[in-house]
């Protein structure tokens, strides 16, 4: 499969690198460009066998499956650049929950898809959440769920929980990132422990935890059963997440959704079509 990726930032690298190095594509089969062509030619550097193209059109024109992955803002200027460039036998993939397939779908005449990645897809783990248009062919269908598979685990989702998944797929690993920063931090202001050591025992058990999880040991509830002894040291931690953690979950979806709100009415002004 010839494959083009427009937009060579953080998420359109790792997809990139993570497809080459599950061995899905090889580099000769990659065309990509960028805005700023210098990123793109660093990324052929790396990886001797990369087409960079000069142009978004070049990259489309030269490609059988095209993903986009540029700021949901310039989306829009990006599909009508290639769309003379797109026949019906390719397929155009966002890679952003703003952009629905359905707004894809009102400007191109060929398939349409979303894949959303994750960074963990970069260590060929965590999922990528798929959505499909109605004129997606089988074929397609079929194609990007194996691509996606050689990285990750590749979830099918409906449109309206597409901005929740990616919240826990997508953004997940910051924001508990930062709740083991947090966790670090409050060891070594309490205790006599050094944050490189403090670090270094919560990645590791951050790692162990994940094991457990992917081998089935254990489910997230069973595991707190487990370690939570009754009347125990645990417990009164646990007591404690209890008290302060309250609602901070259920505000940080209030905050995700309306910033996503936002971003949708831009973004239908833009289509005429309606997530």
């Amino acid at each position: 499969m010839k494959v083009g990726v427009i937009g060579t930032g953080n998420m359109g690298t790792i997809l990139i690198e993570a497809l080459l190095e599950a061995g899905a594509l090889a580099p000769s089969d990659l065309t990509i460009t960028n805005r700023t062509l210098s990123k793109a030619l660093a990324l052929k550097d790396k990886h001797p066998g990369i087409s960079v193209a000069n142009s978004c059109q070049i990259a489309a024109k030269e490609s059988e499956a095209i993903f986009i992955c540029v700021k949901p803002m310039e989306f829009y200027k990006v599909i009508s650049e290639i769309r003379p460039y797109i026949d019906k036998n390719q397929c155009v993939i966002s890679i952003t929950s703003p952009i629905s397939v359905r707004q894809l779908e009102s400007m191109l005449e060929c398939s349409c898809a979303r894949m959303i990645p994750s960074i963990t897809n970069r260590a060929l783990a965590g999922v990528s959440l798929l959505s499909f248009g109605e004129r997606c062919s089988p074929e397609w269908v079929s194609a990007l769920t194996d691509l996606a598979a050689n990285i990750s685990t590749p979830i099918k989702i409906e449109n309206e929980i597409t901005r929740v998944a990616s919240d826990i797929v997508s953004c997940g690993p910051a924001f508990f990132s930062y709740l083991a920063r947090a966790f670090i931090e409050g060891a070594c202001k309490v205790t006599k422990i050094d944050e490189d050591t403090a670090t270094l025992l919560t990645e590791k058990m951050l790692l162990g935890l994940g094991e457990l999880l992917k081998k089935e040991i254990y489910t997230l509830p069973a595991l707190q059963d487990k370690v939570c002894v009754k009347g125990g040291i645990t417990g009164e931690g646990i007591k404690v997440l209890e008290a302060e953690v309250g609602e901070m979950f259920e505000h940080l979806f209030h905050a995700t959704h309306g910033k996503f709100r936002h971003e949708l009415e831009k973004i239908e002004e833009q289509y005429g079509t309606q997530y």
